[in-house]
């Protein structure tokens, strides 16, 4: 029987409340990191094994923190296995060194949170309150307020990376700073770089939700995603955005669209060494999913400088 969305996110909240235990390098976190644009929330930080306040780190950000690295506290006990996997690429040479830095979600908001907000401009305001409309479930709006992606990125850009650069020993150029999520994740990473491609060098989107929405027929959301990409996606040549998806559970949604999203990046004339889409056929739309391949997109955003 399944949980309804309340308990979950109730579930969601308690777990969070918690310091995650890594068994790799270590944690430091920000308590509810205060904002003039969205509400304040929990940043868990992992630094690696010999971490050195006199080197200077790349650094990844990463959607969804609550659910990176352990899963004795999360809701569905699942996790991204972050520190494990970036301690063994680091340790083996095979990325440069740096830092995760996980900004938690917004709970009920989470949708309205990573939901990219000028594609959801694009579409006319009929079909805008339509989706304003929709339930995730009986009961329980999918949209809990106003989409207020902008907002969010404004946020990681103006307040949360400022702190960043200030409190740790970190490279602040483009060239070493990245961002990573999956499904609503994916989009909200996807629409970083480029909203800010003077602020991220990379995005890596994993399982992106492209439907935005849940019902997949006649749904116009896609195509605003495809159309924005087309004409705001970095063009300098500079910029690396990785995809990938499964076929099994909510990801049997996404090959017909990520096929879409491919033609727009061949369009654009990104090359092979600044892009990738990848697919993993019979992995699912879960945490465990994305734990087994995480190495792949750390290495294609962290290929270690010669």
């Amino acid at each position: 029987m399944r949980l309804s969305l309340l308990v979950l996110c109730t579930f969601w909240s308690f777990f969070s409340l918690a310091l995650p235990q890594v068994s790799q390098g270590s944690l430091q976190r920000l308590e509810n990191f205060p904002s003039k644009l969205v509400p304040p929330r929990h940043i868990d930080i992992w630094l690696p094994v010999g971490f050195n306040p006199t080197h200077k780190y790349a650094v990844l950000y990463m959607h969804d923190g609550q659910m990176l690295y352990d899963a004795n506290s999360t809701w569905n006990k699942q996790e991204w296995r972050v520190d494990e996997t970036a301690q063994a690429l680091i340790s083996s040479g095979k990325v440069r060194p740096f830092i995760v830095v996980g900004v938690h979600n917004a709970d009920l908001n989470r949708h309205a949170e990573y939901f990219p907000q000028q594609p959801f401009l694009s579409l006319p305001a009929t079909t805008q309150q339509s989706l304003y409309q929709l339930d995730r479930q009986p009961g329980q709006k999918l949209f809990q307020r106003e989409v207020y992606s902008d907002a969010y990125l404004k946020f990681l850009v103006t307040e949360l990376k400022p702190y960043i650069d200030s409190h740790f020993p970190v490279l602040t150029d483009p060239a070493n700073t990245f961002v990573l999520g999956s499904s609503m994740g994916g989009l909200i990473s996807m629409y970083a770089i480029s909203e800010y491609p003077q602020v991220f060098g990379g995005a890596a989107c994993l399982s992106t939700h492209w439907p935005g929405i849940f019902p997949d027929k006649d749904n116009p959301v896609p195509a605003a995603f495809f159309r924005y990409m087309q004409q705001h996606l970095p063009k300098t040549g500079q910029h690396k955005l990785y995809f990938d998806y499964g076929d099994q559970t909510l990801d049997a949604l996404y090959p017909p669209l990520q096929r879409q999203a491919d033609q727009v990046m061949q369009q654009l004339k990104y090359p092979p060494a600044l892009w990738q889409s990848r697919f993993f056929p019979g992995e699912d739309h879960s945490e465990q999913a994305w734990a087994k391949r995480l190495d792949l997109p750390l290495q294609f955003l962290l290929t270690p400088k010669p």
